[in-house]
């Protein structure tokens, strides 16, 4: 989605209503709150521009690299686009690379709009990953007219670490590549979490007669996909399986596609997946090991706070940080007992209503745990988010 700026952003009441708000669900005592890793986030920096030469824009995927190789330097932001110059949705074709020691942001890739390995040609969204190799995995969910009547089943586009081409990825198990990706990355091998959420979905035109909304397809996937990275070559797909099912998708005017988006790992093998048509957060048990699909897997909490939940990642305290589409507020979520801890005002453009509507979409955890990167739409910048 994209927005027109508004440099006008009085934010001090909204974000007092919102902490008041937040402090009702939290249990009594100072030392709790000492504990949330939103309470320690109090200054949000505007990084970069993330639109390119080309006009591209509408920032979504937001990935720390890990390594330096190529053109990548260890910690660089990498953040894609998903719009052209037209402002079509699905036909964005860029990537940025912003160094942080440098704090400059410079072209990482720029792919054809037509992609020979890539059914419906490119759209890049929010998944994307960076491997210890320094092999970039991205997603392709593209459009022709920048609504899903014309999109493709897209596919995953395997980068060099100078941004080049390598070979893409497509299948039965592939259809539009949505949600930002969980990874374990050991080096020679390394395992992807990627949701699908193009699975029968018509053009926003298709109403549901009940709801006068575009038609839901329950048809949306997360699938892990096993690689072997060999020395020196691309990565392939060793397996795949899909370990969750049943999530609702569906076409949309202003977003493109609703569906299965935030991704996040945690370290008991738990998946934790944002369902933005459910309006919750669900947990896949077993989501390295399993062999058959989880369902829609068990409802760790939802509503609330909770405002169409989209990216996800976990901070350093263990808790799952979540950025809402339906207003501009990140949402800290405690995954054990499912309560919703705590909630930041991170865009507070009054252009929209809510404040923030539409404005969020990918964000990454800093390196060193002291803050995060995310991307506001209506602006297109890469912002950052410290103590």
């Amino acid at each position: 989605m994209m927005h027109v700026a508004n440099a006008n952003r009085p934010a001090g009441r909204i974000v007092a209503v919102l902490a008041a708000a937040a402090a009702a669900l939290l249990p009594a005592g100072g030392a709790v709150a000492a504990n949330l890793y939103l309470a320690s986030i109090h200054r949000h920096t505007t990084l970069a521009s993330t639109v390119t030469p080309n006009g591209d824009l509408n920032p979504y995927a937001v990935v720390v690299a890990p390594v330096s190789i190529g053109k990548l330097h260890a910690g660089d932001v990498l953040v894609t686009n998903f719009n052209n110059v037209s402002n079509l949705q699905g036909t964005g074709t860029t990537i940025i690379d912003y160094t942080p020691s440098a704090g400059k942001a410079a072209l990482f890739a720029s792919l054809p709009q037509r992609l020979s390995q890539c059914p419906g040609g490119v759209g890049l969204g929010t998944a994307m990953a960076v491997l210890k190799s320094g092999w970039v995995i991205v997603g392709s969910t593209p459009s022709s007219d920048g609504t899903t009547k014309t999109k493709g089943p897209g596919c995953l586009i395997v980068l060099s670490p100078d941004g080049q081409v390598a070979t893409a990825w497509t299948g039965s198990d592939i259809n539009d590549p949505w949600g930002n990706m969980a990874v374990i990355d050991n080096g020679a091998s390394a395992t992807l979490f990627v949701s699908m959420a193009g699975f029968d979905v018509p053009g926003p035109d298709v109403l549901d007669p009940k709801t006068g909304d575009p038609v839901t397809v329950n048809k949306a996937t997360v699938v892990r996909l096993e690689l072997s990275i060999p020395p020196g070559k691309p990565p392939t797909i060793t397996r795949e399986t899909v370990i969750a099912d049943g999530f609702g998708q569906r076409a949309d005017k202003d977003a493109f596609l609703i569906g299965p988006t935030g991704l996040a790992l945690a370290p008991d093998g738990t998946l934790y997946v944002s369902d933005a048509l459910g309006n919750r957060i669900a947990a896949v048990a077993d989501a390295k090991t399993r062999t058959t699909s989880a369902g829609t897997g068990r409802t760790v909490t939802a509503g609330q706070l909770l405002k169409r939940p989209l990216a996800m990642c976990v901070a350093p305290n263990g808790n799952l940080l979540v950025t809402n589409a339906k207003n501009g507020q990140v949402v800290e979520v405690d995954p054990n007992s499912g309560k919703q801890v705590l909630a930041q005002w991170i865009d507070t453009d009054q252009a929209q209503s809510p404040p923030g509507n539409g404005d969020l979409f990918g964000i990454a955890v800093k390196p060193d745990g002291s803050g995060f990167y995310y991307v506001e739409d209506d602006v297109n910048t890469l912002m950052e988010a410290s103590r």
